[in-house]
């Protein structure tokens, strides 16, 4: 948690010095050029103002300490006594270069900045030196550095504020992260901003409650697993012994052995097929075929209808182009009319139909509560039983991007097969 703390600690740091470095560069040095034509304006208006005042009576008077003020009547000139102070340059030479109402001139590598009034009696002339657009530039980047500074100092303390409880809650996360595995630890994190951060929480909890469900998932299949293999062992081990003592003729017990020996080859085989399935989902341009279903249809019920002759087998077939190989779609069938022929009174039917592929069978209803779990391994199901084969129906499925879903009827159940909507 301190190496989270002290490295976004050190990340806040350099943000603030690359921000303060910014602004500073930007107030000290362009903005003040930026702001050149103001200042003269400021300056032009400072020296037009007291003109209306100024007369004869300038010698031995200063209105300013940083203006100088001439008055011109009848050929005489009347000067301020900070005059000399001010403009290092004759009076009358002054009066040469002033050749408009307002403006600025050079003169010894000097500025001066110069405002004229006149009437029929007399000329007033108030002059000032470039340090007094100086004076009035420093006094306002002392204003704008302290304000800046200000700002700055409660614009850092906010982030600084801010950036703590970012750290706090990063360091929840973290600790909740920690001990994603913990039943013991307290998960729950009461965070009351509705950010994104708040949306990490909800995603890790979320991952965090399909880790678990995902973990007993887990157990319950293999503790199905065990039993599902272990009573086909335990039968042939039986029998085994029974022959071994001569209390059972080898020739039945070599029937009940090879009974019981097919089924463990059958669950050995849809393990090994759900891990495969697992290998597909990551080499997706194995699956993006298209085939025809009707020929796969076709072979699952002449497969399936010798082990039933009471039910009567139908297929419909309109569209049978699908995504999917030989392989899989026979895999998908095959497990489905598997579950069909053991609950079917007397009919199993298959309909293609608008890209929907439809298996139905008039069997007993499905109860509504097992629904959702009926494709999950090892899950009971009706009469109580285990297997994997819709399972793998399911998962199969997933990998060709189609979806499955089960309706009850009044007269039977129906498995309906249809491609997964863009965006899902």
């Amino acid at each position: 948690m301190k190496y989270i703390e002290n490295k976004l600690g050190r990340q806040l740091i350099l943000i603030l010095v690359i921000i303060f470095d910014i602004v500073l560069v930007t107030v000290g040095f362009i903005l003040p050029n930026l702001l050149t034509p103001i200042f003269e304006s400021t300056v032009y208006n400072a020296l037009k103002s007291p003109l209306d005042m100024i007369g004869s009576n300038l010698e031995g008077s200063s209105i300013s300490n940083d203006i100088a003020y001439l008055y011109v009547v009848d050929g005489k000139i009347y000067t301020s006594n900070n005059y000399t102070k001010i403009v290092n340059i004759d009076k009358r030479e002054l009066l040469t270069k002033l050749d408009m109402e307002y403006g600025n001139f050079e003169y010894k590598n000097k500025t001066y900045y110069y405002y004229v009034s006149e009437d029929d009696t007399a000329m007033k002339v108030s002059v000032t030196n470039e340090k007094f657009l100086s004076k009035l530039r420093g006094e306002f980047m002392v204003s704008v550095i302290s304000l800046f500074l200000l700002a700055f100092l409660l614009i850092a303390l906010i982030i600084f504020f801010w950036s703590t409880m970012v750290v706090k809650k990063i360091e929840k996360l973290k600790s909740k992260i920690d001990n994603i595995d913990n039943d013991n630890f307290n998960h729950k994190l009461n965070f009351k901003a509705d950010d994104e951060i708040k949306s990490l929480e909800k995603s890790i909890e979320d991952m965090r409650l399909s880790l678990k469900l995902q973990e007993e998932y887990k157990n319950n299949m293999y503790q199905n697993i065990s039993h599902d293999f272990k009573t086909p062992l335990t039968v042939i081990k039986s029998y085994v012994e029974a022959v071994e003592d001569g209390i059972e003729d080898k020739d039945d017990a070599l029937k009940v052995i090879k009974e019981q020996t097919d089924k463990l080859e059958k669950k050995v085989y849809s393990l090994l097929y759900l891990n495969k399935l697992d290998y597909l989902s990551d080499k997706k341009n194995e699956t993006n075929s298209v085939i025809d279903i009707s020929e796969v249809i076709n072979a699952s019920i002449d497969k399936f209808k010798y082990q039933r002759k009471d039910v009567k087998f139908t297929a419909s077939i309109d569209n049978s182009k699908f995504i999917g190989t030989f392989d899989l779609w026979e895999t998908i069938i095959d497990n489905i009319l598997n579950n069909f022929i053991r609950y079917a009174k007397k009919e199993i039917k298959i309909t293609v139909k608008n890209n929907k592929l439809t298996l139905f069978n008039d069997g007993p209803n499905i109860d509504n509560d097992m629904i959702e779990d009926i494709f999950n391994p090892f899950k009971k199901g009706i009469k109580g039983q285990f297997g994997l084969g819709l399972s793998i129906v399911k998962k199969t499925l997933n990998l060709l991007n189609y979806d499955i879903s089960i309706e009850n009827s009044k007269k039977g159940v129906s498995f309906i097969i249809k491609k997964r909507a863009k965006g899902k």
